[in-house]
């Protein structure tokens, strides 16, 4: 039944494959597990009803991604988007707020993706904006974890200093640090959440985190979701602006778009032109998933680019997907555990992440002054403002004014002046 659902056979794939492909997938991005509810606890958000939500939001979509596209993408709450949501939203209007807002945006996502607006919306915005976004949150968030760590506070003089490395919270996310480049240089599987875990062990020997005494410190039933279920505020996300809301909205588009293309180049689905059939399906899924991560009370959640991992061990098929969603959701057990993790152990996590992101910088053309600098600004501006839409906005206001100034204003698609305007009136009110 399997093999004719799926279609294994036509895949060139079999059902053990696609097994050991998606228990594969699982352990690369297992870590957001700990990580997002770790990130999200900062607003006030209980940590064990947004690991659930996590947990639950992740399963389901990627199940349903599995059974709609017949894909082996796998979602959950997006890195990037979660620090936003907590360390740039939620400070000035609250966790309930920034709720809201990813609810707006998914809504609006799934309006753009049935009527197949993201084509043009794409085709207008430049290569080398979207690449800088990509990597400006990914400076961002290496510079949130940086924080979290102690590594990196704050200084009346020089506005941020290094901390003091002796602090036992702070060396224990050194350790974890290299603890995790280690694995990531020997390429383990899974190093990320590996590192986590080893870090966290680390952790009770340090008398940063108490021993667990008993199994029922590991395994238990999950937290509720009654505290931040439903609890989104529309009037608040409103009060924020469009900005705001557009800077979630861009972000999560393109980047689903950018790992779906790049997952399926890597599976091998991509067409002659190069694009990827069923698209259209598999954006809808992604948004649906931001919509249900906002009622259930988590960040947007996204197609995740570890799926390529999975890929890599032969996953062709939803198969793989269902299998991820299916762990997902048997982690929801695991709360007692998470809740043993330390946020020196999860800081790792941010840094690395964030370097992986930074990558994206190599496809901006630094020879060109009229991508660079707009990109530049782009990626300077997200962690030194503490802002990921005030750096989309300041790449968007400048692109078209090198352009203009080059003589090239030709090469600036029309929409690009549109953003470009709301980006002027951004920053003016």
């Amino acid at each position: 039944m399997l093999e004719e659902f799926f279609k294994l056979k036509e895949k060139n794939t079999d059902v053990r494959t696609e097994i050991m492909a998606g228990l594969t997938t699982f352990m690369t991005m297992a870590y957001i597990l700990f990580v997002n509810p770790n990130i999200l606890s900062a607003t006030g958000m209980p940590f064990g009803a947004v690991m659930t939500a996590t947990a639950i939001s992740a399963g389901v979509t990627t199940i349903l991604m599995g059974l709609v596209t017949n894909y082996p993408f796998a979602l959950a709450s997006g890195m990037g988007l979660n620090a936003m949501f907590a360390f740039v939203v939620a400070p000035v209007a609250g966790w309930q707020a920034a709720l809201g807002v990813v609810l707006i945006e998914g809504i609006i996502f799934i309006l753009l993706s049935i009527f197949g607006i993201i084509d043009y919306i794409d085709a207008a915005i430049p290569g080398s904006l979207k690449r800088a976004v990509s990597a400006g949150i990914g400076l961002f968030i290496a510079f949130i974890g940086l924080q979290n760590a102690g590594i990196i506070v704050d200084d009346a003089a020089t506005l941020v200093a290094l901390g003091n490395l002796a602090e036992p919270q702070t060396l224990l996310a050194v350790i974890g640090l290299v603890v995790t480049a280690i694995l990531m240089a020997l390429r383990v599987r899974g190093a990320i959440l590996l590192g986590i875990l080893i870090t966290t062990v680390i952790s009770f020997f340090m008398g940063v985190t108490p021993f667990p005494t008993s199994l029922s410190d590991i395994f238990g039933a999950p937290e509720s979701l009654a505290p931040i279920a439903f609890q989104f505020d529309l009037p608040g996300a409103l009060s924020l602006g469009f900005m705001t809301i557009f800077s979630f909205l861009f972000v999560d588009v393109f980047d689903t778009v950018g790992t779906l293309v790049g997952t399926a180049a890597r599976a091998g689905f991509l067409d002659k032109e190069g694009r990827l059939p069923r698209i259209r399906q598999s954006m809808l899924v992604d948004a649906i998933g931001t919509v249900m991560g906002a009622l259930l009370g988590t960040s947007t959640v996204t197609t995740y680019v570890e799926s390529t991992a999975g890929v890599s061990e032969g996953g062709r098929s939803g198969l793989t997907a269902v299998v991820v969603g299916v762990l997902f959701l048997a982690s929801l057990f695991l709360a007692p555990l998470a809740g043993l993790v330390p946020s020196g152990a999860t800081a790792p996590a941010l840094i690395i992440v964030g370097m992986l992101m930074m990558g994206a910088v190599t496809g901006i053309d630094f020879e060109d002054f009229t991508e660079a600098f707009p990109a530049f600004v782009t990626i300077l501006f997200m962690p030194l403002a503490y802002s990921i839409a005030n750096g989309i906005a300041a790449g968007f206001l400048t692109y078209p004014l090198v352009k203009l100034a080059a003589g090239r204003g030709q090469e600036v698609h029309w929409f690009t002046y549109v953003l470009a305007l709301v980006s002027l009136l951004h920053f003016a009110l």
